[in-house]
């Protein structure tokens, strides 16, 4: 125990060395270890834990003494995420630049998106719009799929954060596709994502769907990190269907974990809808308090979202009617304060975001344009000779089955029995029981009963004189059939050779051919025909009639 107070003590002394000197010593029980030992002996799991700093500087010094600058890179991105936040920026503008000394244009652009990922965090939208750009300018430069994606992510982020739900839902969508099969923490988000744009949108059953999809997928990948924030969303979605109780019930149940997160952002804004969900319920004494954590949380952090700002407008028009007016002045004060946040990060992001962005986006395609209709000719020519090969296929494979079918000898009663000869004993049924039986089915057959409509092993146990379990048992031992396949190709093998036979039935519909057999329906017909044959009623009837020629 003396020891391990000993080494938190030196970590410490350490620490502050570094903090005021900007120097750091590996200590004798890490000197030797490789980059990968470091790597693995961070989890990113909790802020400020000592012993993952110590992991993370002695990488870092590591790396320094070797001039990898790549190594260098990884440990100032374990330093973030070992760190407060006073220390994050520091070391994102450390790694850039050690990042920027690889001249790797993967590696700097997942650092841009890093660094935006740290502002963003720290509220610094701005500033985190920057680094995602730069990052897209990066990684849109190689073949790195899942960077390309996380970029596409951020983006969307922001384009919410905007209010530009239409295009971050496509975004978003993206993101699903793509993400499903790759990172299951990062799907789940894509997915939250997606639903809040949906519910922005006023498709409030497609955020329920996919609420409910979020919920169903973090249980099947056993990741719940993202339940309550589906619950939450779910709440918000409520509020926009009007059903006020549910809402409030789904957003104070989230209220506890998104506190313990430190979630700001989802905090205030379940305080904001269950707020409006008392308004709406005119429980206005409950509302207020609800209401007013909203511009508590702005005097705390300076930060706000867009759609939170109607919670000073209500407030504003509450104490007004109630001629209050301190509390009055104080909230319009502070709505004029909460709208120059607004201007100046919202216009900001807006101009970036479309001229940035989104004019990058339609350059590219403009710059792939000329091998468009190159790929477009290819893929054409592709199916059209995968469309001719299986077509001639179809057409050989086609013309084998019509013949054997002409060749085909309808099946016999006596051909089937001839196989099944000594099994009476085997149906612990009378042998005069099933003499009787079998006599009643080749009467059965022989007068085409097959063909009534609606024939069922009920009808046919009444026809065979006996019960339904010895007529199903019958069938199967001496037809090798069940009961509707039995009665099925009965009917078939009679249309056919009717129209082998017959000209005449060879004009008839496929309608008429299904009620001549006796089927309830066309489609039930032609499905049954196709099954027993192969080919459909039409094909066989065009091949007889060319054979007529």
């Amino acid at each position: 125990m003396t020891k391990k107070y000993l080494l938190i003590i030196w970590v410490c002394l350490q620490y502050n060395a570094y903090a005021q000197q900007n120097i750091f010593v590996i200590p004798d029980s890490l000197s030797t270890k490789s980059y990968e030992y470091f790597s693995n002996n961070i989890l990113y799991e909790e802020k400020d834990s000592i012993n993952e700093r110590l992991y993370a500087q002695s990488w870092l010094a590591k790396a320094k003494r070797e001039k990898n600058f790549g190594q260098m890179t990884q440990s100032y991105k374990a330093l973030i995420y070992t760190s407060d936040n006073k220390l994050q920026l520091k070391y994102a503008d450390s790694m850039l630049t050690a990042a920027k000394r690889t001249a790797d244009m993967e590696l700097i652009g997942s650092v841009y998106m890093t660094k935006g990922i740290v502002q963003y965090d720290l509220k610094e939208h701005m500033n985190a719009l920057d680094s995602y750009l730069m990052a897209d300018e990066y990684i849109s430069k190689t073949n790195n799929h899942y960077l390309i994606y996380k970029v596409k992510y951020v983006i969307a982020q922001v384009k919410y954060y905007l209010g530009f739900y239409d295009e971050a839902t496509t975004l978003f969508q993206e993101c699903v596709n793509y993400f499903k099969e790759k990172n299951d923490r990062a799907y789940l988000n894509s997915l939250h994502s997606l639903g809040l744009c949906y519910s922005r949108t006023s498709k409030y059953k497609l955020c329920s769907q996919i609420n409910q999809t979020g919920l169903s997928e973090g249980l099947r990948l056993k990741n719940l990190e993202m339940e309550p924030y589906f619950i939450h969303s779910e709440g918000v979605n409520q509020y926009f269907k009007h059903n006020y109780a549910d809402a409030i019930k789904k957003l104070t149940k989230t209220l506890p974990v998104v506190i313990d997160n430190k979630d700001f952002i989802n905090e205030t804004t379940a305080y904001f809808y269950i707020g409006k969900s008392y308004w709406a319920q005119k429980l206005q004494e409950k509302a207020l308090p609800y209401l007013k954590k909203i511009d508590e949380a702005f005097q705390k952090q300076k930060y706000i979202r867009p759609h939170l700002r109607e919670a000073y407008e209500i407030l504003i028009d509450y104490y007004q009617q109630r001629n209050d007016k301190v509390l009055e002045l104080y909230y319009v004060k502070a709505l004029l304060e909460v709208d120059q946040v607004l201007l100046k990060d919202y216009k900001y992001l807006s101009g970036k975001i479309h001229k940035e962005y989104d004019t990058k986006k339609l350059l590219e395609r403009q710059r792939n344009i000329e091998q468009y209709w190159t790929v477009v000719a290819c893929i054409i020519i592709t199916i059209m000779t995968a469309i001719i090969v299986v077509l001639v296929l179809r057409h050989y494979k086609n013309k084998r089955l019509f013949e054997e079918l002409m060749n085909r000898k309808p099946e016999t009663p006596q051909s089937l029995v001839s196989n099944n000869t000594g099994k009476e004993t085997e149906l612990d049924i009378n042998p005069e029981v099933i003499a009787a039986i079998l006599k009643n089915l080749e009467k059965f057959e022989r007068n085409k009963k097959y063909l009534e409509k609606d024939m069922s092993l009920a009808k046919m146990a009444s026809l065979l004189n006996t019960n339904v379990k010895y007529a199903s048992k019958i069938i199967a031992r001496y037809r090798n059939k069940g009961t509707v396949d039995y009665i099925t190709h009965l009917k078939i093998d009679h249309i056919i050779e009717l129209l082998k036979n017959e000209n005449k039935y060879r004009n008839y519909t496929n309608k008429a051919l299904g009620e001549e057999s006796g089927f309830g329906s066309t489609q039930i017909f032609t499905r049954a025909f196709n099954n027993r044959t192969g080919l459909s009623p039409t094909y066989f009837i065009s091949k007889l009639k060319s054979q007529q020629h």
